[in-house]
């Protein structure tokens, strides 16, 4: 078929042209399309074989194990004593591998595993919370720390690849439960701060009664000297006797009173003599 008169091709034949040339340029995007899949799909699978991937995109891999630490997307609810009020727990987890993992694949089996450790974290946590009152935080940790401690490093497996976590917990109280306790913990801290400056008080007394006790014995021989150095030791035992009884009473072991050095008797004034 020849072109027309005017010198342009036939409508026929400037499809065919057309249709060509979208062929053409089809085919070469598509080989370019394959060739970007093939690069990608090495990466990919270098990666998950614990490889370097190739091209001037590699990075060296960091020399020791890998650690990565993830905290728990929320704060793990446990019903305290009487399942009204519930504990929750903050839970942090370090994940750890051989060093020739990649960094991305201990992300895809820490991903992976994170929510059997978070599981397990949660039994322990629920089994120490169930019999505690709703305001007894503190003691909830402790127990976590203490369970944790007996077993610190928590294993898992898939197929020859073995993840090592080590799990941590802290804990915090209910808000609802905050607004019944405050005016009891304000008061306690209250009483805290009476029962120190008391006791600092009555150990600077007791440390002077005892600086004056042994200065009154070296000067015992005038009467009003012994007399006052008697009522200061009376009032130095009195004050021992009270800081022992305020000790027991705050709840710690009661300490040995403290001991009064001797102190040598010294004789009197002699009695007049008559004729």
């Amino acid at each position: 078929m020849t072109d027309a008169p005017d010198g342009r091709p036939r409508p026929p034949v400037q499809w065919r042209r057309r249709g060509t040339r979208a062929l053409v340029a089809a085919r070469d995007g598509s080989v370019r399309g394959w060739r970007w899949w093939a690069r990608s799909w090495d990466r990919l699978v270098a990666a998950l074989q614990d490889e370097a991937p190739v091209g001037p995109a590699a990075a060296p891999a960091p020399s020791g194990p890998l650690i990565e630490q993830r905290d728990a997307p929320r704060l793990i609810a446990v019903p305290a004593k009487g399942y009204v009020y519930s504990f929750y727990v903050r839970a942090t987890f370090a994940w750890s591998s051989p060093a020739t993992m990649r960094a991305e694949v201990l992300s895809w089996y820490v991903q992976y595993f994170q929510p059997n450790a978070i599981q397990r974290l949660t039994r322990l946590a629920a089994d120490a919370a169930r019999d505690l009152p709703p305001h007894r935080a503190a003691d909830l940790e402790v127990a976590l720390q203490q369970a944790l401690a007996e077993d610190p490093r928590w294993h898992y497996q898939r197929g020859d690849i073995v993840i090592t976590c080590r799990p941590d917990a802290a804990v915090r109280l209910d808000e609802r439960i905050m607004p019944a306790l405050q005016p009891h913990v304000d008061r306690m801290v209250e009483l805290e701060y009476q029962f120190e400056e008391q006791l600092r008080k009555a150990r600077y007394a007791e440390h002077l009664s005892r600086q004056w006790a042994t200065i009154l014995s070296d000067d015992a021989d005038d009467q009003d000297v012994a007399d006052a150095r008697d009522q200061l030791l009376t009032a130095q035992r009195e004050a021992a006797r009270w800081i022992t009884d305020l000790l027991r009473r705050h709840g710690d072991h009661p300490p040995d009173p403290p001991t009064t050095p001797p102190i040598p008797a010294q004789p009197g004034p002699a009695p007049p003599t008559t004729d």
